[in-house]
């Protein structure tokens, strides 16, 4: 059960860390699922910009052990909390997140940050379109991230609210030009934490993932999450943030 305290930072700043929501033997079952999938099905160069940007190890998003780290753990009810019993679709596919190590003694960029739903060519929708697709994204990580610029997920606080004023004042058809770059009210926010750990994100937060310098590959597993009337307000969310948020209205 997420608490109220919980709530208003979420709230606050647009995201929430949840330690230890996802039991060690169902991360077990998935990195065994992706090293196996790396081992067997390789990857070519080629492919590696679209893997980036959609998933890796594609033939295993839909395995029964990716949708069950959403679907069958608290992450599930913790969404619930969040969006109000009842509202929240069960997944039936993962993103497989890996951030590779970069070359040996080569500073680090810092973070670059997006809004999800704007097309790049990519993503798998064609530059100028955007579409507001989910209400939440659920980060699992799958492996241990005790420093910063170890590939770790990264969030813009409080951007959420920044864009829906922004969204309010220019309109948004605004996306059609691409992510806006603006100033925000806060820096980034690199998420460290240990396998098992959960981060659910508001749809309007600006995120993206840090440079990995670590020596390890950065494992996590990435979920969309929508609330059962999330395809009828559609765009409607993008200057009303909060219409799908039960669990936050009582704060309200």
């Amino acid at each position: 059960m997420i608490t109220q305290s919980q709530k208003a930072h979420f709230r606050e700043q647009g995201y929430l860390t949840i330690p230890g929501a996802v039991p060690k033997v169902m991360i077990d079952r998935v990195l065994h699922a992706i090293n196996h999938s790396l081992g067997e099905e390789g990857m070519n160069k080629d492919d590696l910009p679209t893997f980036r940007a959609q998933s890796y190890c594609k033939e295993i998003r839909e395995h029964a052990a990716v949708v069950s780290l959403l679907n069958d753990s608290p992450v599930y009810a913790a969404a619930e909390s969040l969006m109000g019993h009842g509202c929240v679709r069960q997944v039936t596919g993962g993103q497989i997140a890996l951030r590779f190590p970069r070359p040996l003694g080569i500073d680090p960029p810092p973070p670059n940050g997006h809004l999800d739903g704007l097309g790049s060519g990519l993503n798998g929708s064609a530059k100028g379109t955007y579409r507001r697709g989910f209400t939440a994204l659920a980060v699992i990580l799958l492996n241990d991230l005790d420093t910063p610029n170890s590939g770790n997920f990264t969030v813009w606080p409080k951007s959420h609210t920044f864009f829906e004023n922004h969204f309010k004042r220019v309109g948004v058809e605004v996306l059609e030009n691409g992510m806006p770059r603006l100033d925000l009210p806060e820096p980034p926010l690199q998420i460290t934490g240990h396998a098992g750990d959960a981060v659910i994100v508001h749809h309007q937060i600006v995120h993206g993932a840090a440079p990995n310098t670590s020596p390890n590959i950065r494992y996590a597993a990435i979920f969309r999450l929508r609330h059962v009337k999330c395809e009828d307000f559609g765009n409607g969310a993008y200057t009303n943030i909060w219409h799908e948020w039960d669990g936050i209205h009582e704060l309200v």
